[in-house]
Order: structure tokens, then sequence, then C-alpha cells
């Protein structure tokens, strides 16, 4: 912080900074809605870089919160395993789905392996064309100079667009699929109790059903590169639709992947960009800088806020002393604005000359496997936003949604300028 007397001042009423700081709990589910949890992250950085918290939604754990650390921890899945649970929640055990970034090798591997193929480079230089069309379109269809919710008309839609297209979704039922991500993605493990767990469950269970009925069609015709067709013929998974909670635990992993880190990024960019003119004076000026903008526009929203590993043996980090079976929860939020790390971290900028070093899709086994798909669809955005407007005009402030898992924005009204 710097030390200013605007600044002192702020401080002086953030709980984020007078709060003692053996009571921060950084998975409290309203941080990031009350706009709090930068802060609160930026106090453990620089007081208690790797940090007790005993309060959290099933029980205490370490939050590690430098960039240095998290990628040792994300690098190290002998000491630290995913299995069943990577929110700093745990599942209820009744409804515990399973997938395989909450796994360890081998299941990982075997899992992970049956679906890169959708997302691979070759089968993501194929889309690009179909994927420029359908933002070009959605693009020409938003009123220009008049008010309208840019989640709802252009991030949904164009992450559902892209992503019915990776499941071969019935396109009618596509607005099913960030729906149900929604759902998956709130519970008491994530910070947000919206929805009653009986009622959760019977979602869950209809996103069930549906996907099966697809995966069963998908099994019988010619293998394709769908999501479902990919796994429905590899031998490694082909058997995974006997196992309700892991089949269920999978498609909704793909689901959430593909659905609201896009989604999120594609909203904290119209954002970010609103928020620094002289940036997107920057990209209109020079295109080329785009795909530094859409690294810079990730690290900066960080649209998963954290994953969580459990400790396997007794391990060391930062001076602390972390037990076998307790929890470690990496912020990847905080990672990308370490200071000793990243210089400027809380400016917005896209001319960076280390654009894509950042936490954002994680390291090591579980690094994101879409990163270069949700790259893309950022890229596309953006280069057809710069050919047809002067500016993406915020108007109010973002609603923000209720997690410490997701940062996301629920309603984010702009007026675009021709």
């Amino acid at each position: 912080m710097t030390d200013t007397i605007a600044d002192r001042t702020v401080a002086s009423s953030n709980p984020a900074w007078t709060a003692p700081l053996e009571t921060i709990d950084p998975s409290e589910g309203t941080l990031w809605q009350r706009n709090l949890l930068l802060d609160t992250l930026e106090r453990l950085r620089r007081d208690d870089p790797v940090h007790w918290s005993p309060t959290g939604p099933t029980g205490p754990y370490w939050s590690i919160t430098k960039f240095d650390d998290i990628v040792a921890v994300d690098s190290n899945h002998g000491d630290f395993s995913s299995d069943r649970d990577i929110t700093v929640g745990d599942q209820p055990p009744e409804f515990a789905i399973r997938n395989f970034i909450a796994s360890d090798p081998p299941v990982h591997d075997v899992q992970r392996k049956s679906v890169v193929p959708a997302v691979a480079p070759g089968r993501l230089a194929d889309l690009e064309r179909l994927m420029r069309e359908r933002t070009a379109a959605v693009l020409d269809a938003l009123p220009v100079g008049e008010p309208f919710d840019w989640v709802d008309k252009v991030s949904i839609e164009l992450t559902t667009q892209f992503l019915a297209t990776l499941f071969d979704f019935p396109w009618e039922d596509r607005r099913l699929l960030p729906y149900w991500s929604d759902v998956t993605t709130a519970s008491e493990a994530t910070g947000n109790a919206m929805h009653d767990p009986a009622e959760r469950e019977r979602i869950m269970m209809d996103c069930h059903d549906y996907f099966a009925r697809l995966w069963r069609e998908r099994a019988a015709q010619p293998p394709k590169f769908d999501f479902l067709s990919l796994m429905a013929h590899n031998p490694g998974t082909a058997d995974m639709i006997d196992n309700p909670m892991e089949f269920l635990g999978n498609i909704m992993l793909l689901v959430v992947g593909g659905n609201d880190t896009t989604r999120n990024s594609m909203s904290g960019g119209a954002l970010f960009f609103h928020q620094n003119p002289g940036e997107f004076a920057k990209l209109k000026a020079n295109p080329e800088l785009v795909m530094g903008a859409v690294s810079e526009i990730i690290r900066f929203q960080s649209p998963v806020a954290h994953m969580r590993r459990t400790a396997l043996r007794d391990v060391e980090i930062g001076g602390k002393q972390i037990h076998k079976g307790e929890r470690v929860v990496m912020w990847y939020v905080s990672g990308n604005r370490d200071e000793t790390v990243i210089e400027r971290p809380n400016e917005f900028l896209i001319d960076r000359t280390r654009p894509r070093h950042h936490v954002a899709f994680g390291f090591g086994i579980h690094r994101c496997m879409g990163n270069r798909a949700a790259e893309l669809q950022l890229r596309v955005l953006w280069e057809e936003i710069v050919k047809r407007f002067s500016r993406v005009e915020v108007i109010g402030e973002p609603e923000r949604a209720v997690s410490n898992f997701i940062l996301g924005y629920t309603k984010l009204m702009v007026k675009l300028h021709a």
C-alpha cells in the first residue's frame, strides 16, 4: 500500500486491513461480491502469506497466497493430492461427484487424456472460422447506443454456443449448460448456498439424465470429436456411464471449465477496458496486441479464485509446518497480484513483456486443458469488437456473484458506441 492520507483513511475503514489476522478467512463467500477479496488476499500476502484459517466451510485450511508458493504446491502432486475435493470446502459425502481434476494419477491421466482431442490445437483451428462467424453475428445484433446486459447478451451467449459445439449439444437447449454450471458451483463448499441441497441434487440428476441419453446415442454412433463421443469410445472411460457420480462429475467439470471461466473473463474484459480507456486505445491502434490483452484479462480477472489440495505428508511451506491430511488452498487470484513476481500487478496493462506469466490456469498435471480454447474465444471476441465499436461503456456497478471459487458477474450493464 502507498503511504498517503487517503490510503490510510480507506484502510482504516476496510475490514480486510483492520480485522485481527487470525480471524481472516478468505473463503467467506461474499468477499468477492462486496469487492473485499483482493484486499483480503493482499493483507495475507503482506502479513501472513501461508495463513491458517480455522473457520473454513467444512473445517480449517491453509491459504497459499504467493505466486512461487502456489506454483510449488500445484506442481507437486506427489505431496499434495487432488483426490475427491478441489474446493476449499468438502463435498457432502451423500452427493460427492467425482471427476479427473479431483483425482490423482492414474485415474486423472486416463480420463483427462480421453477428452483432450476436443480442444487440441488442430481441432481449435478447425473451429475458429465458425467461432468468428458466430461472434460477428452476436455483436452485430447488439443495440448500439442502448443499455443492455453484457453478461447475458455476449458472455453467456458466446461461451454457451462454443460449449454446445464441443459437446455437440442440442442447440435449442444450449442455455441449460450455463444453468447447470451455476447450480454445480453453488454450494456451501464454495460459499454460496443459494440452492437447498435437495433441490440442487435434483437439478444435478436432471442434468445427469439428459447427458446420459446423449452419451448412449454417441456410443451407438461412429466416433466424433465432441466430448461425449470421445469419452464413450475411449476404452479407459467407456464404462464411466455405469458410475453416476463419476459420470456426472466429469460432465460438469467440462461444462464449468468451458463456461464459467471464459464467460467471466469476457465480462471482466469489458469492465477492465472501460476502467482503462487508454488500454483500449492501445488495442484499437495496434490490434496485434490482442494476445497480450487476452492474457492480461485472464490474469486480472482470475476467474477461478482457488484450487485446493490435501497434504499427503508433513511439508514445510514459507516457514509454516503443514501436516498430513490438512487442506491446502492455492489462491490463484492472489498469486496473480503478487507484487514480488509481477510488476505493477494491480494495473491492467495489455502490453506486458511476459503476458502469459500468471497462475490463472494452474500448473503441473492439472493445468487447465482448455486454456488455448479460452484464449481463442477471447481473442476472436476482442478482434471483432475493435472492428465495430469505439467504446464499450459500462453503466453503473457490476453485479458480482457470491462465491469463493468462481469469480464471476451476474450482470454488467453497458452501452456500445459506434
